[in-house]
């Protein structure tokens, strides 16, 4: 963005995460009158969910995603 576009809608963040510190992201670039937009969770970390994902998403059980881990695959 250009500098005038940067100091009217400043899109960078640097949102706190519990774990990693402050971590720099790009904040919503559109604003509407009367709101702002609320940060409310920081990103997950890398393979935070992915157990939860083959769960719930690829239908797979406690002892595929062991057999997938052990083999190096996640």
């Amino acid at each position: 963005l250009c500098g005038a576009c940067r100091d009217v809608c400043p899109v960078r963040i640097d949102l706190p995460h519990p774990t990693a510190g402050s971590v720099p992201l790009v904040g919503m670039p559109i604003r509407m009158s009367g709101s702002s937009p609320n940060y409310e969770r920081p990103p997950p970390l890398l393979g935070q969910h992915t157990d939860e994902v083959l769960r719930e998403l690829a239908g797979l059980d406690a002892a595929a995603i062991a057999a997938l881990r052990s083999r190096g695959v996640i």
